[in-house]
C-alpha cells in the first residue's frame, strides 16, 4: 500500500535560546518527518533554516505546529512535490 508523502519547503527561525537545541533530531525521532536542509545561516543570536520536510502529510503538519509551540517561527514557503 502506497503512503501519501509530501515535500514541504519552510524556513525555520530560531531564536537564541532555541539555537543550541536539537530540534531537528527530534523532529526526525518524533514525528517520522525528513528535513533535506537547502540553506542555513546559525548566529550567535538567531539562526535560520531553509529546508524541505519529507514526510507524511500529517506527521509534517504536526511536526511544524510542534516548532512553532516550542519557539521557532516557521514560514511556510511552498509545497514542492505531492505525490
Amino acid at each position: 500500500m502506497l503512503r501519501a508523502v509530501t515535500n514541504l519547503r519552510v524556513k525555520l527561525t530560531f531564536p537564541e535560546h532555541l539555537i543550541k537545541q536539537p530540534l531537528m533530531g527530534r523532529l526526525v525521532r518524533e514525528f517520522d518527518v525528513l528535513p533535506n536542509i537547502r540553506r542555513a545561516n546559525i548566529e550567535d543570536e538567531v539562526g535560520w533554516i531553509v529546508c524541505e520536510l519529507a514526510g507524511e502529510p500529517g506527521s509534517v503538519e504536526q511536526a511544524l505546529a510542534w516548532l512553532a509551540d516550542a519557539g521557532v517561527q516557521v514560514d511556510r514557503l511552498g509545497d514542492v512535490v505531492e505525490s
